[in-house]
């Protein structure tokens, strides 16, 4: 536990990361991947997703995060919304997209930034919202903390981050 948040922090801590994720859902399920090194039980939930690499575009990034995490091809719908990450020592701006699966083999993949003993993915699971909801809001991303129901995702807009409350975010 303690080697892979030394991992987290070293290659993704005290700087400002600009990362992808994709809100992939099928039979009202989201898929979603466990981390460990964040937060402090070692359970993190979010959608998959990651760094975007210099010269790489945005769609890029995330279908080539999504194969490596999760070993899925997708096609990339519409922005949705923009979150703010911020857990020091992790700081990051996420461009959250709209995907649905193409193709591929599902699989828990890896992060090949780290080694096999520091890896930080740890489980994927398609999730449902009741699921979700059911951790404690600092075990699954802060997205869920705006949302009551599963379609709220697509109607989150704009600027999100921890302080947010709900009646600052359009939902319709």
């Amino acid at each position: 536990m303690e080697k892979a948040r030394q991992e987290v922090a070293r290659l993704y801590g005290n700087r400002l990361r600009l990362r992808v994720c994709g809100i992939c859902v099928e039979n009202n399920k989201i898929l979603m991947l466990s981390h460990r090194g964040i937060g402090h039980t070692d359970i993190f939930w979010c959608p998959p997703g990651g760094g975007i690499q210099f010269g790489e575009s945005t769609h890029e990034a995330l279908k080539r995060e999504f194969e490596e995490e999760t070993g899925l091809m997708i096609d990339i719908g519409n922005l949705l919304f923009v979150n703010e990450f911020m857990q020091p020592p992790l700081h990051a701006l996420e461009l959250f997209f709209e995907v649905k699966c193409t193709g591929g083999h599902l699989h828990l993949g890896t992060d090949p930034e780290m080694t096999g003993d520091t890896q930080i993915i740890q489980e994927m699971r398609w999730m449902s919202f009741e699921e979700i909801k059911a951790y404690p809001s600092h075990e699954v991303h802060t997205l869920f903390k705006h949302c009551e129901r599963l379609s709220d995702i697509y109607q989150l807009r704009g600027y999100l981050n921890e302080s947010s409350q709900l009646a600052e975010v359009d939902i319709n």
